[in-house]
């Protein structure tokens, strides 16, 4: 178990202060319609550090950061305590953002690679889903398209360990009151209009770490 100090170490001091100034998809999204989802998600006249039509707090806002000297640039770093997402840029900069985080012993800390990457995918609940929320799950255990009220929203990215999808991603959430909690089934949720700024600079390889959730961090020090 990581004691404080650990952590400290390893999460939150990678990242300055601000700098001044589910499972694949069984179904396919109507690609057509992008273009069109896309804008209904992203608020008119959108500043992604000012924009907040989800009322969140305004530390979960996107804004840049200085990285830790080191740091590979691509990678992306899960402060799960402070529910903050970084992606290291090749300036020596990170963009943060805020995210949401699995409930109770859903969250899987650990290092993984992103192999694939989704615009609007599909989602189909894994079986363990089902089993432990039938009630919310078994309705789609064939599969929902893609689409703003699809739980992986408007983009997702797919973690793996070695050639194994986890079936843990990093996506988009309708549900945008839950960003700063933990919600989820074991994703990290984002906001849509997030995500799909984040998404056009992660490529396919780079590495995820997701550091432990509060409940796993000791106060020894």
């Amino acid at each position: 178990m990581l004691t404080r100090r650990h952590f400290i170490q390893t999460a939150a001091a990678l990242f300055s202060a601000p700098i001044a100034s589910p499972a694949f998809a069984a179904y396919i999204s109507d690609q057509s319609r992008w273009d069109e989802w896309d804008a209904l998600v992203t608020p008119p006249n959108y500043d992604p550090a000012t924009s907040n039509p989800w009322g969140l707090q305004p530390r979960f806002l996107p804004v840049r950061v200085e990285a830790k000297a080191g740091l590979t640039p691509g990678d992306i770093h899960v402060d799960a305590v402070a529910r903050y997402l970084y992606h290291v840029r090749d300036d020596g900069t990170a963009m943060r953002y805020g995210v949401a985080i699995a409930r109770g012993n859903l969250y899987e800390a650990g290092t993984y690679t992103i192999r694939r990457k989704t615009k609007w995918p599909g989602w189909t609940p894994t079986p363990a889903m089902i089993e432990r929320d039938p009630e919310i799950y078994k309705q789609h255990e064939d599969g929902m398209p893609g689409g703003p009220n699809n739980p992986l929203g408007s983009r997702a990215l797919y973690l793996f360990e070695g050639n194994r999808d986890t079936y843990l991603r990093i996506h988009g959430t309708p549900h945008p009151s839950s960003v700063g909690g933990r919600a989820s089934s074991g994703c990290v949720r984002m906001i849509m209009a997030h995500i799909i700024d984040l998404y056009e600079h992660v490529e396919t390889g780079s590495t995820a770490y997701l550091y432990e959730a509060e409940d796993r961090v000791t106060a020894t020090s």
